[in-house]
């Protein structure tokens, strides 16, 4: 289980990664159409194949 949970990222996480603005990257995720590959309560996660996708759009 914790392999999978390492898997997934919030947009935070993403956002810490690519060194950008969690805005920027909650905006790339709905211009995409990206679906959350799980949700806990409020937060929505996403798997680590998106985070290409999103690096993509925000250039």
């Amino acid at each position: 289980m914790a392999e999978k949970k390492a898997e997934l990222l919030t947009a935070g996480n993403i956002a810490k990664e690519l060194g950008v603005g969690d805005a920027k990257v909650k905006k790339a995720i709905t211009e995409l159409g990206l679906q959350p590959d799980a949700k806990k309560g409020a937060c929505s996660y996403y798997a680590r194949a998106n985070v290409a996708k999103i690096k993509a759009a925000l250039k």
